[in-house]
């Protein structure tokens, strides 16, 4: 087992840590931006007026993304559901709305293409270095699964993590199950493993599954983002291992 530091915290015996992907490893703002976009202009196309509606629910606001909002942190599930809604306003049927919100989406996604998104400095480093210090790592986070293994195989990070959930027809974050799960299948105790996100959802999700710590990360500086951790970090390489 092993002690992570992360700026005055330290946590003792850790021997796994769970990163989510949007907006912890992955510099995915000008793609979920795009998405969100595109898919409100093709929504509009089809229902006059929804589009700046749905824009601010997505959390977009010009060429601004809310790191907290809709699109940034929801499930895929989730985030057609809110935009059935909108739909459904203007006096669509339920089904016929939600049909229409996923067509968008999954038509903005085949636009915008397969170029992966960026990771973030530091991404590669740290994980190389927590794997080679034996600590399983996995990746929890509200894309789907197919979306994370996508990410872990475009990037040739298959050599450092171990598990890839997403969220697909089960629960999403918070629910602690998807961390309960996670443990499960690396075979380790949540009181023994970290939870790393830019999302309250993850903080949340953590600490109810009582995990042995929550290290929030704001890249853009807003601690409210990840109200509930344990330490919040502004950069990777402050999490730091300590030498028995």
């Amino acid at each position: 087992m092993v002690t992570i530091k992360c700026r005055n915290m330290s946590f003792y015996n850790i021997q796994a840590i769970f990163f989510d992907k949007n907006g912890t490893l992955e510099d995915s703002e000008a793609y979920l931006r795009s998405l969100g976009q595109k898919s409100a202009r093709m929504i509009d196309a089809q229902i006059p007026g929804i589009g700046e509606p749905l824009l601010m629910a997505f959390g977009i606001n010009s060429d601004t993304l809310d790191p907290a909002g809709l699109i940034s942190v929801a499930s895929r599930r989730e985030t057609e559901i809110a935009a059935a809604a909108y739909i459904a306003e203007t006096g669509k049927g339920w089904f016929e709305s939600l049909k229409i919100a996923q067509k968008s989406l999954n038509e903005a996604e085949k636009y915008l293409g397969t170029t992966p998104a960026p990771l973030f400095a530091g991404s590669l480093d740290l994980l190389q270095s927590l794997s080679a210090a034996g600590i399983k790592l996995g990746i929890i986070s509200a894309a789907t699964t197919a979306e994370v293994s996508n990410f872990v195989a475009q990037h040739q990070l298959t050599n450092y993590i171990q598990l890839q959930k997403g969220v697909d027809d089960g629960p999403s974050k918070p629910d602690p199950v998807l961390f309960l799960q996670a443990c499960q299948d690396l075979g380790v105790e949540p009181g023994n493993t970290l939870m790393v996100g830019d999302a309250v959802g993850d903080m949340q999700m953590a600490r109810h599954a009582k995990a042995a710590g929550c290290i929030g990360i704001t890249w853009v500086g807003k601690s409210n983002h990840v109200q509930g951790a344990d330490v919040v970090i502004n950069q990777l390489n402050e999490i730091q291992i300590v030498a028995d």
